[in-house]
């Protein structure tokens, strides 16, 4: 007499014949995807709230990522997504007992923070040097020197120089290395800017002297650099005189240098 097996039968037998330890693989997997997208959009819809696209408006980093149709916010919040399905999908092989997984499960485990926490210092360091470099080229750009369009770049490459070296020790880097170019880095930045600033740190010294002695101020009749006129304005850096022919701006350590006249009559 031969027995027939039913669909409904075939589907238990096939359901019994997966080992409990992959069912609930399954479900770990299931539940860290769902958790995974939850926590990509709070993230995002955070930051948002926070104003960081608004704060981030015109930086490099932000341009570049329009040009790509991301943002730097959808990033932020994708990377925190790819992190959580990265520990799921291990913590899911492990569960399932995946042959081999035990072995590297411990280095991985302390690797992936590690490399999320670097890739986020990372974007951060290149967003707050963008933003830096706004900043410091909006606060010089009445300073009429040439040499100090060199610092904004400067401030901007430092700010992701100091990011770069805390993201690589955060991957494993040797610390003494990471001090080591430090320390070359900074003496680098300072030497190079006093370099660039030079007539600048001349003209501010200048300043401090002028302002505290008070030679002459605004309103006196002066001959300086071979012209006569009125001082109108006495800053940290330079002095406007007025003369016949239009505004002179002349740099204060050119003044303290060459001298000036004061015409009393």
């Amino acid at each position: 007499m031969s027995s027939s097996t039913t669909p409904a039968g075939t589907v238990s037998g096939l359901i019994d014949a997966v080992p409990d330890r992959v069912w609930l693989a399954l479900f770990v997997l299931v539940l860290g995807l769902v958790l995974a997208v939850i926590v990509g959009i709070v993230n995002r819809r955070l930051l948002i709230r926070a104003g960081v696209p608004e704060a981030i408006e015109g930086t490099t980093f932000e341009r570049t990522a329009r040009e790509f149709d991301t943002s730097t916010v959808r990033i932020v919040a994708k990377l925190s997504t790819y992190f959580i399905v990265a520990v799921t999908v291990l913590v899911a092989l492990t569960v399932a007992e995946v042959r081999y997984v035990d072995l590297f499960w411990s280095d991985v485990a302390a690797f992936v923070p590690r490399l999320f926490v670097a890739v986020l210092v990372l974007i951060v360091g290149v967003v707050i040097g963008d933003k830096a470099e706004l900043l410091v080229a909006e606060r010089l750009r009445g300073v009429k020197l040439p040499e100090v369009g060199v610092l904004p770049t400067l401030v901007k490459y430092s700010v992701v120089y100091v990011a770069a070296l805390i993201a690589l020790g955060q991957v494993g880097v040797q610390t003494l290395a990471l001090v080591v170019l430090l320390a070359a880095y900074s003496f680098a930045v300072v030497l190079l800017t006093a370099l660039a600033t030079k007539d600048l740190l001349a003209a501010g010294a200048a300043g401090i002297f002028l302002l505290l002695r008070q030679p002459y101020g605004i309103g006196d009749e002066v001959r300086v650099a071979g012209r006569r006129g009125i001082v109108q304005e006495v800053d940290l850096f330079v002095t406007h005189v007025e003369t016949d022919d239009g505004e002179h701006v002349l740099p204060n350590h050119a003044v303290f240098r060459d001298g000036i006249v004061l015409i009393r009559e």
